[in-house]
């Protein structure tokens, strides 16, 4: 059962990009099982009351295909309610912390305020998953943020490197439990820091088709802004050192990020960052993967087992 962990399936007050109706229906042509949709909608999911709404909006017959993550704030009292959400629903698998702004309003983004996160899912007792979306904001750059071909400059492979260890230090201090899961990994230093934590915490991560398949020079064509999404596209060697992770065994799991956007936002400001990359699952995993020496073994782990034994043991203690 191939499952892609990592969705943006829209709908609210933007249904008009994208829903999880089509989501699944595209999962159908892609030979993908099962989703996890992210938290950061329009509203975001933060409270049960959000959570039962949104999983009205989930196909009576494809319920057991829709898994939901919880968004966390900076509150401990709706940190610690959302972990017990993830213990006793089924349909939530798991925590999503933006470490950083992207799109939309979630986000925690002051490392005192990531700090608190981790104390709090310590002291509950969580041993689920967190998902973090790694972009430390004071590595931001200021120039050409608002277009595609300087957005590179403007969200450096540094941002996300500091903040993959910012969270691992304060999963560590903390004495986090759960399965602190580093999203769409785009850079080297990134899969290194990655390396060193494993064995010290329980710690995962996660390759994105766009990642996998095209680097930076992508958003230098006249069409750029279609590939504008966080964390950017990098250099080519960036690349080449996550496919050799997928053959080492370095990249836990395939996860597509799949995030629409209207043409009309993608091309002109805001130039919205997301790509439709569930699209490029079939033939990432069924062509591109063996051709660049992935084993079937390997490819099973990424695209099935690794993700359900992270996700198994999501309950509690």
């Amino acid at each position: 059962m191939r499952i892609d962990p990592h969705v943006h399936c829209r709908d609210g007050r933007e249904r008009h990009k994208e829903t999880i109706e089509h989501v699944l229906r595209l999962c159908d042509e892609q030979g993908v099982a099962r989703v996890f949709d992210m938290p950061n909608t329009d509203p975001p999911v933060l409270t049960a009351s959000d959570a039962e709404q949104r999983l009205l909006l989930v196909p009576p017959g494809a319920r057991g295909r829709y898994g939901l993550y919880m968004g966390v704030t900076a509150d401990e009292a709706q940190i610690e309610a959302a972990a017990r959400l993830v213990r006793d629903e089924p349909a939530i698998v798991g925590l999503k912390l933006y470490a950083g702004r992207s799109v939309g309003a979630l986000a925690v983004a002051a490392g005192e305020d990531q700090r608190r996160v981790y104390r709090t899912l310590a002291g509950a007792g969580y041993s689920g998953v967190l998902a973090v979306h790694c972009e430390k904001e004071s590595c931001f750059r200021a120039c050409g943020a608002a277009g595609p071909a300087g957005h590179g400059r403007a969200r450096p492979a540094a941002a996300e490197i500091e903040s993959v260890r910012d969270q691992v230090a304060f999963a560590a201090e903390a004495g986090f439990a759960g399965v602190l899961h580093i999203c769409h990994v785009s850079t080297a230093g990134a899969l290194d820091l990655v390396r060193q934590a494993r064995g010290r915490l329980r710690i995962t991560c996660g390759a994105t088709p766009h990642h996998l398949l095209w680097d930076e020079k992508r958003m230098r064509r006249p069409d750029g802004a279609i590939y504008k999404v966080n964390p950017p596209l990098r250099t080519g060697a960036d690349v080449l050192a996550l496919r050799a992770a997928l053959v080492e065994g370095g990249i836990d799991w395939i996860e597509t990020d799949h995030a629409p956007h209207a043409l009309v936002d993608k091309l002109a400001p805001p130039y919205s960052s997301g790509f439709p990359s569930l699209m490029l699952y079939r033939e990432l995993v069924e062509k591109r993967l063996p051709e660049w020496g992935v084993s079937e073994e390997r490819i099973h782990g990424l695209t099935s087992l690794n993700i359900m034994r992270a996700f198994t043991e999501r309950k509690a203690t």
